[in-house]
């Protein structure tokens, strides 16, 4: 072989090396990032080539996948009673992608999950039609259904869950929206999303989880578990040596009581919870310190995202606020903000004794035929408060629903602890306060269910608004729906 057709050999050689190493990295490297990318159709077009796995709700599937054989989609996710879980769910769109479960679950309700390629496999070789995996869900469908028919046409949110487990047994958010209505390519698809999006009322948000709010005085059951935990109180009975009206530290202002007939005066701890006494609370916040309640708050989950897996917004209580600040985010106002997930999470942990257990909507995961691919194991978050403190504020809460702003939560036969709040926001506090109720239900010494609701526009004028007219009683309807009354 001569000299220049050795050295174009060579050449082609090296040239058939470079691309075989060059396709060998595509496919063993970066494989995962084309097939991911969001520019590639293709992985679209096959998600929806063949039926995509369910949602299951108490045993029921609340998705499915409707056959449509179109030209690049096979098929169109459906919902069941779309508006009432779309909060749980999420949407799956061909147009616009998907969120929440429906995205986070993604890899099992599409059949892509790794743990299915020997199922996959098996259904291939025999021929049988590939479909996505199941996702079972904590969701309790009586419970969700008495949340969302309690809210109604209002606007808010309601999350209950089972102490003992951290199972979420409802997570609703209202307004809300139908994902079926944007689940495909048609005109009406993208005129369905545009409307959505344009909504001021924002029937999208997750009010639920994504959506803080002043928590009013539902707050003060952290503040009086850090006044117990501290040692500044020993028992519900203490007197607080409070005066009727209450100067804001370094200030003028004087903070008052919503109900000025009320007695607050030197009032008990449970007396001033019964009649929520923003002077009785708003003092101790201001003794106890902020370092204090932001510590006891921490441990309630504030100040921290939660992954349900959905995440939440983080609460918050501030880290920095002034003395006469410090004295309004202990009612629950100033700078405070809470989602309702949230202030689930702390009626939660009182009624489980100081035990706060992990928030989560994923039961199980499952392959097509039903086998189980995954099973969630529960986890305990921490344990914010003692047991002896648990069991005081458990003895106040049933005050404030026997006796004081909570009757309307009252379930004959049934142990209900509870506590209102009614929040002012707004520029100068100019807006409608929002309804807050959160709440527990015992059945013998087990609480099977706890519960955090709160309505933005209950009612037209302020005075009309308080969260034991207007949330309690959509409280009292889920925790019935759970323990079957």
């Amino acid at each position: 072989m001569n000299k220049p057709i050795r050295r174009v050999s060579v050449f082609c050689l090296l040239l058939i090396m470079a691309l075989l190493l060059r396709t060998n990295w595509i496919q063993g490297v970066q494989a995962d990032s084309y097939a991911n990318s969001p520019y590639n159709d293709r992985v679209k077009y096959d998600r929806y080539a063949y039926p995509r796995g369910n949602i299951i709700v108490s045993g029921q599937p609340v998705t499915s996948s409707a056959f449509v054989n179109g030209y690049r989609y096979k098929y169109k996710t459906a919902w069941t009673d779309g508006a009432m879980y779309a909060p749980v769910t999420g949407y799956s769109s061909q147009s616009f992608g998907s969120n929440q479960l429906e995205q986070l679950e993604d890899p099992i309700l599409s059949g892509t999950d790794d743990r299915l390629f020997f199922r996959n496999t098996l259904d291939m070789l025999t021929g049988k039609q590939q479909q996505g995996g199941d996702v079972v869900t904590t969701i309790n469908a009586k419970a969700q259904k008495a949340a969302f028919d309690g809210l109604g046409d209002k606007k808010g949110a309601a999350v209950a869950i089972d102490p003992r487990t951290g199972a979420i047994l409802a997570l609703v958010s209202t307004p809300s929206y139908d994902p079926s209505s944007i689940a495909g390519t048609a005109d009406s698809d993208s005129a369905a999303w545009k409307s959505l999006n344009a909504d001021p009322n924002q029937p999208m948000l997750n009010r639920a989880l994504r959506q803080t709010y002043p928590p009013g005085s539902t707050f003060k059951l952290v503040t009086a578990a850090t006044a117990f935990e501290t040692g500044k109180f020993q028992n519900i009975d203490d007197p607080t040596d409070t005066p009727q009206v209450y100067t804001l530290p370094g200030t003028n202002t004087q903070l008052n009581n919503d109900n000025p007939d009320e007695q607050c005066t030197n009032a008990t701890l449970k007396d001033a919870l019964a009649i929520s006494c923003n002077t009785v609370f708003g003092k101790i916040g201001a003794e106890l310190g902020g370092q204090k309640l932001l510590a006891q708050a921490q441990k309630f989950g504030f100040n921290s995202t939660v992954d349900t897996p959905i995440r939440s917004a983080p609460s918050v209580f501030p880290t920095n606020s002034s003395p006469d600040g410090t004295a309004m985010d202990a009612i629950g106002q100033h700078n405070t903000a809470a989602t309702p997930l949230q202030m689930a999470m702390v009626a939660s942990a009182i009624a489980d004794n100081g035990k706060l257990m992990q928030p989560y909507l994923v039961d199980e995961e499952r392959s097509a035929n039903s086998t189980t691919i995954s099973k969630h194991t529960e986890h305990q978050m921490g344990q914010p408060i003692s047991a002896a403190t648990a069991q005081k504020l458990q003895q106040m809460m049933v005050d404030v629903v026997q006796n004081g702003t909570g009757r309307k939560a009252q379930i004959n036969g049934v142990e209900v602890g509870g506590k209102t709040g009614t929040a002012q926001h707004g520029q100068d506090n100019s807006g409608l306060p929002f309804a807050w109720f959160v709440s527990y239900a015992k059945v013998g010494d087990s609480a099977p269910v706890a519960v955090a609701v709160v309505v933005e526009d209950g009612a037209a004028s302020s005075n009309e608004i308080s969260g034991g007219s207007i949330a309690a009683p959509i409280a009292k309807s889920i925790m019935q729906a759970v323990i079957g009354q």
